[in-house]
C-alpha cells in the first residue's frame, strides 16, 4: 500500500471515530441535563479532546482551535470550577453542530465555513469570562478523585503527616510507580517518551505534543539520538528518537497524560514527579528507555473510551459504505463456510467415481448442501442487520430542540433499538421517521397550558417503538396529544378540491387524506411546519421501501403512526406472476388479493380506461403486456387474473395470464448495466437459472395513473 493510501485509510478512520465522539458528546450533554455527573463530563471531555488533537494532526486547525473553547468549557465544568448550567450545555450541543458541520466539509474535502465558528465561538468566549459559582468546594482531603477545587491553578497535594492522612497521590502511568514515596509539594514531572517507529505514519507530529505541554507549563527538551542508524540504513518515515521531558509546575497527572491521549499505546511513555525538593519520588533512569510495560491507564481516544457504536450514519456523515459487525456473527459466517467446504468435498468424490448404490448418500449429501446454503444466506444477511437504535439516538437531540421552539415540555421514550433491520431500511427510514417525529411535537402534543386546561400533565409523551412481526419490522410513532381532528382535515380537504363535497369517508379515509401532497391543516407557515410539505414524501419513500403507514387516533388521547417494514431489501418475499412468456415478480406486501374478473364488473371511462369493481370501489386496470409491450396469451380480461395491488394509499388491479409460485427471490440490481426502468425494480434468477424481473410496485401504479392522466388530458 503506498504512503497515499495509507493516509486516506488514516483519515478515513478519524473522521469515522470523530463522528462516533460527536453522537457520544450529544447523547451525554442530553444525558447530562442540569445534573454534575463527573464521569459523564469526562466522557465528553475526552471526546473533545481525541477530536482537537486528530484535527490538529491531520492540519485541521480551523476545527482544532474552535474545539479548544469547547474543551476549556468542559475542562472547567469537570474541573469543578464551573457549574453546569443551562447556557453552556445548550452552546455545548450547538458545538457539537458545528463541529460535525465542520468534519462533514473537510471529509468532502470542501473548504470548510467558519461563520457559525465564529459567531459560536463568541458565544462561548462570553460564557468562559462570564464569572461562574464552582460546582465543588470540597477540603483537600475531601476531593473525590478527577473533582479539582474551584481554583485557577490546580492545587498542590499538601505534605504527608498525622494531621492530614489522605495526600493526594498522583496517578501514574508507563513504569512510574504509584507507591513512590513524596518528599514535598509538587513542582513538575519528568517524562521519557519512546514513541513507536510508525509514530509519523500514524500522522502524529512530536512537536505538536511538546507544544501542548508547554501550554501546561515551562519544558524542557531532551533528544534522545542513541537509536538513529546509520543514513543508508534510516527509513525516513519511520521515528527513531525518544526524548526526556522536564515539565514545571503544580499539574495534575491527568493533565499531562491527556496530552499523550492521541499517542499509540504501543508507545512507550513514563511519569516521574517532581516535588519542591528538587528529587523525583525515585531515581530515574538515565539514556534510552529500556524495554518499559504497556501504559497502565488506557489511552483516551475515540476508539478506546467511548461506549460501543451508536451513531446514526445520516447524522453524522451520510449513509456509510462500511459496516461494524459484531466478532460472533463473522465467526457463524467462517463455520458455515467450513461446513460447506466439507459438504463440497463429500459431493466431490461422486465426481470421480459414482455407483449407482451411493444415490442415498449423494441425496444425503445434496440435502446437507441445501441447508449449509440457506443457513449461509441467512448469516450473511444478518451481517448486514443493524439496531434501530442508530436511527432512533437522533431523536432526543431533536426532541429537545425542537421542544424547546415550540414552547412545550415533552418525554421522549424509546423502547425497542435492539430490533434489528437490513442496514440500507435503516439508512431510507430516517428522514420519513423525523418528519413523523416533527409533525407529532408540532400538530399532536399541546402546549403546557393547554394540556393543564384538558386535565393531563402539562408534559407530553412522545414514544418510538420498534418490533418484530409476522418477517417484517414495525415501527410506531405514538403521541398522546390531542388526536387528529377529522372535521377539520375533511374540511380542509374539501375545501381544496381534494374531495367531492358530498363524498362520505371513513376514518381511515379521512386520516390518510394528510398524505396528500400539498395538504396542511397549520393555521401558519412556520419553519416547522404548514407548508404541506413532508407526510407526502413520508408515504412515498415508505412505499419505496416496499412499506406502508397506518393512522390510528383518537380525539384527545392522542395518535398512533404505524410503519410496516421489509427486513432487508436484499430478499424479497415474493408472488411469481407469468405474462405470455415472461416471468415477473410482485412483492406479496403490495398484493392485497387476485381475483378472475366478469364481464359484468368491468366498464369504461372516457372511451379509454377500464375500471374493475371491486366490493364497492372501481380500480384501474394496469395491462401489464400494454406497458411492458409484450404479447400476453390473450387479451380479454375475461380470460386472465386481476391482482389487486395497493401502493401509495391507492389500489389497482393489475391483468395477468397466470399465478405461479410464491418463493423468496435476491434481487440483483439492473441498474450497473441498465438504464432505469420505470415499473422495474430489479431482477432475479430461479433455480433452472431463468430470469425474472421483479416489479417495483408503487413506481408502475405511478407510471401508469400518470399516463392515463397525460391521455386524459389530450383528449380534452
Amino acid at each position: 500500500m503506498s504512503v497515499d493510501l495509507e493516509m486516506e485509510e488514516i483519515l478515513k478512520l478519524f473522521f469515522e471515530e470523530s463522528f462516533e465522539g460527536l453522537d457520544t458528546m450529544e447523547s451525554s450533554l442530553l444525558t447530562l441535563g442540569d445534573g454534575t455527573d463527573r464521569e459523564m463530563i469526562n466522557t465528553i471531555f475526552r471526546a473533545a479532546h481525541s477530536i482537537k488533537g486528530g484535527a490538529g494532526t491531520f492540519g485541521l486547525m480551523e476545527i482544532s482551535e474552535f474545539t479548544h473553547s469547547v474543551e476549556t468549557l468542559l475542562d472547567e465544568m469537570r474541573n469543578g470550577a464551573r457549574g453546569v448550567t443551562s447556557d453552556a450545555l445548550q452552546a455545548l450541543l450547538q458545538s457539537v453542530d458545528v463541529i460535525r458541520e465542520m468534519m462533514q466539509s473537510a471529509q468532502a474535502k470542501q473548504p470548510i465555513v467558519m461563520t457559525g465558528a465564529n459567531e459560536l465561538g463568541c458565544e462561548l468566549a462570553r460564557i468562559l469570562a462570564k464569572k461562574a459559582p464552582p460546582a465543588v468546594t470540597a477540603a483537600p482531603c475531601g476531593v473525590a478523585p478527577g473533582v479539582a477545587l474551584a481554583s485557577a491553578a490546580p492545587p498542590a497535594p499538601p505534605a504527608p503527616s498525622a494531621a492530614a492522612p489522605c495526600p493526594v497521590q498522583p496517578t501514574m502511568r508507563g513504569n512510574a510507580l504509584p507507591g513512590m514515596p513524596l518528599s514535598g509539594p509538587l513542582a513538575g514531572w519528568r517524562i521519557e517518551f519512546a514513541p513507536d517507529v510508525s509514530l509519523f505514519k500514524t500522522c502524529n507530529d512530536p512537536m505538536r505534543i511538546f507544544d501542548e505541554l508547554a501550554n501546561l507549563g515551562p519544558l524542557e527538551i531532551m533528544a534522545n539520538v542513541d537509536q538513529i542508524p546509520n543514513l543508508s540504513d534510516m527509513d525516513p518515515t519511520q521515528c527513531f528518537l525518544s526524548w526526556t521531558l522536564r515539565l514545571r509546575g503544580a499539574i495534575e497527572h491527568a493533565r499531562v497524560a491527556e496530552v499523550f491521549d492521541w499517542v499509540d499505546a504501543s508507545s512507550k511513555i513514563a511519569y516521574e514527579p517532581i516535588y519542591a525538593s528538587g528529587l523525583p519520588a525515585a531515581p530515574a533512569a538515565d539514556g534510552p528507555i529500556a524495554d518499559l510495560p504497556p501504559a497502565a491507564v488506557p489511552r483516551s481516544s475515540a476508539a478506546a473510551d467511548l461506549h460501543p457504536v451508536t451513531p446514526n450514519a445520516a447524522k453524522s456523515g451520510g449513509e456509510s459504505g462500511s459496516l461494524r459487525v459484531a466478532t460472533e456473527k463473522v465467526d457463524a459466517l467462517i463455520n458455515l463456510v467450513g461446513e460447506l467446504v466439507i459438504t463440497q468435498s463429500m459431493l466431490g468424490r461422486f465426481a470421480e467415481k459414482y455407483e449407482p448404490t451411493d444415490i442415498e448418500s449423494l441425496r444425503r449429501s445434496l440435502a446437507q448442501l441445501t441447508r449449509n446454503t440457506r443457513e449461509l444466506q441467512e448469516s450473511v444477511m444478518q451481517i448486514r442487520m443493524l439496531p434501530i437504535g442508530f436511527s432512533f439516538n437522533r431523536f432526543p437531540r431533536l426532541v429537545h430542540d425542537l421542544s424547546r421552539k415550540l414552547g412545550k415540555k415533552v418525554e421522549l421514550k424509546l423502547s425497542g433499538e435492539n430490533t434489528e433491520l437490513d442496514k440500507t431500511v435503516l439508512e431510507k427510514i430516517s428522514d420519513p421517521l423525523v418528519h413523523l417525529v416533527r409533525n407529532a411535537l408540532d400538530h399532536g402534543l399541546e402546549s403546557p397550558e393547554q394540556r393543564l386546561a384538558a386535565g393531563k400533565s402539562e408534559t407530553g409523551t412522545l414514544e418510538l417503538n420498534a418490533f418484530h412481526e409476522g418477517g417484517n419490522i414495525v415501527i410506531e410513532v405514538k403521541d398522546d396529544g390531542a388526536g387528529l381532528n377529522k372535521d377539520r382535515i375533511l374540511a380542509k380537504a374539501r375545501e381544496r378540491g381534494l374531495v367531492d363535497p358530498d363524498a362520505q369517508l371513513s376514518d381511515e379515509n379521512i386520516y390518510n387524506l394528510i398524505f396528500l401532497a400539498g395538504f396542511s391543516t397549520a393555521e401558519a407557515v412556520s419553519d416547522v411546519s404548514g407548508r404541506g410539505v413532508g407526510m407526502d414524501v413520508v408515504r412515498r419513500n415508505i412505499s419505496d421501501l416496499g412499506g406502508h403507514v397506518q393512522i390510528f387516533s383518537a380525539r384527545g388521547q392522542g395518535s398512533t403512526m404505524r410503519i410496516r417494514l421489509p427486513l432487508t431489501l436484499a430478499i424479497l418475499e415474493g408472488q411469481v406472476l407469468r405474462v405470455g412468456k415472461e416471468i415477473y415478480v410482485a412483492s406479496l406486501v403490495s398484493i392485497i388479493e387476485t381475483v378472475q374478473s366478469t364481464r359484468e364488473s368491468l366498464s369504461c371511462v372516457a372511451g379509454r380506461t377500464e375500471l374493475f369493481k371491486h366490493r364497492d370501489d372501481y380500480l384501474p386496470i394496469i395491462r401489464l403486456h400494454d406497458l411492458f409491450g409484450i404479447e400476453p396469451d390473450s387479451r380479454d380480461i375475461a380470460d386472465g387474473l386481476l391482482v389487486v395491488l395497493e401502493a401509495d394509499g391507492r389500489r389497482v388491479a393489475m391483468l395477468v395470464d397466470e399465478l405461479l409460485a410464491q418463493q423468496q427471490v435476491v434481487i440483483k440490481s439492473l441498474e450497473t448495466n441498465f438504464k432505469q426502468v420505470p415499473g422495474l425494480a430489479g431482477a432475479t434468477i430461479h433455480g433452472d437459472g431463468t430470469v425474472a424481473l421483479i416489479l417495483d410496485v408503487p413506481g408502475l401504479v405511478r407510471t401508469f395513473l400518470e399516463r392515463q392522466s397525460t391521455h386524459m388530458g389530450r383528449a380534452a
